[in-house]
């Protein structure tokens, strides 16, 4: 067993960058039975066999374990979210549209970091966890109107045309102050990633949801 010690990030930000351009050159060293290749080890314990095996620690795990954790936060938030929704809206399945923009939020997020250069870290992920609630907040406004124009006779097609109409100011002035607040930070090396998260989150669900949550919400409603 060899420990090699070293920073394999170098100038990446994130050593997953790293780690995988290291395995193309990994995957063309010989073996003594005359293939190519070793067997990559990221989580756990490398097996007690004769093959040549790589084992990637340090900083990487840290890495893991860091993304898993905040994973598993991100569920609970997501459970939680929908259980206090459900308890709002007295339904199982009004919340699905409700909270339809919140994977939304990628369409804006991850072509944004790849254009821009930056890389997708940990401040990224919670910015995309923080979204979570602003989304949310979003289309409950358009939910919520569309709920009371019906209970006032307006059938349901024209309701949520009109409560996309009517709540889409509000919800472009939650946008505009969400970029306002997180481009404060746009240039911080250590929270950039979060700035971006934010805004091309932000902007992306918000217009994404003005359609999408509307035409969710009808064709649940006519299934219920």
């Amino acid at each position: 067993m060899v420990y090699v010690v070293d920073n394999v990030a170098g100038r990446e930000e994130s050593p997953v960058y790293a780690i995988l351009n290291l395995n193309r050159g990994l995957a063309e060293l010989p073996r003594p039975d005359g293939g190519k290749g070793v067997e990559l080890w990221y989580v756990g314990t490398p097996s007690a066999t004769a093959a040549t095996q790589v084992k990637w620690d340090g900083e990487w795990q840290v890495t893991y374990e860091v993304f898993r954790d905040m994973g598993v936060a991100f569920a609970i938030v997501l459970v939680l979210i929908y259980v206090l929704v459900v308890g709002w809206f007295r339904s199982y399945l009004t919340p699905l549209a409700i909270m339809a923009p919140i994977p939304l939020s990628l369409v804006g997020i991850l072509p944004a970091h790849a254009l821009t250069g930056m890389f997708f870290t940990a401040t990224s992920m919670i910015g995309f966890i923080a979204l979570a609630g602003i989304v949310v907040r979003n289309s409950i406004l358009l939910i919520d109107f569309a709920e009371l124009k019906m209970a006032q006779g307006m059938p349901m097609t024209e309701a949520v045309i009109e409560g996309g109409t009517e709540r889409f100011r509000p919800m472009l002035l939650t946008a505009m102050a969400v970029v306002v607040g997180a481009g404060v930070i746009i240039f911080d090396p250590i929270f950039q990633g979060l700035a971006l998260a934010l805004i091309s989150g932000e902007l992306a669900s918000t217009f994404l949801a003005r359609g999408a949550v509307p035409v969710l919400y009808a064709l649940l409603h006519r299934r219920c």
